[in-house]
């Protein structure tokens, strides 16, 4: 899983300090100008449009997208409580060389 947010984001700050991502195996990319592999992270699941007005954006295993802070950590959570040491898979096949 991968979680998109950016600099000064108060929602995506929320998440992050709500649930232990690394627990999970959740990889967090912050957008901006100096991270353009994320952008192009972004890009590669179709979600530029969407990151224009809503972030954070998770990015589960299957390629699908949750919103929202409070989604993202109830989702999470869920997850938290049912398996632990989880691992990430999200990444798009060109980063796993």
């Amino acid at each position: 899983m991968t979680l998109f947010t950016k600099e000064g984001c108060e929602k995506c700050e929320y998440v992050k300090k709500s649930v232990d991502l690394k627990k999970l195996g959740v990889q967090v990319e912050t957008l901006g100008p100096d991270n353009p592999d994320s952008l192009a992270h972004l890009a590669w699941h179709g979600l530029v449009r969407m990151a224009e007005t809503q972030l954070p954006i998770l990015v589960l295993d299957d390629s699908s997208s949750i919103t929202g802070a409070i989604r993202i950590k109830n989702y999470l959570t869920t997850i938290d409580s049912k398996t632990p040491g989880r691992k990430s898979s999200s990444h798009p096949p060109a980063a796993n060389p």
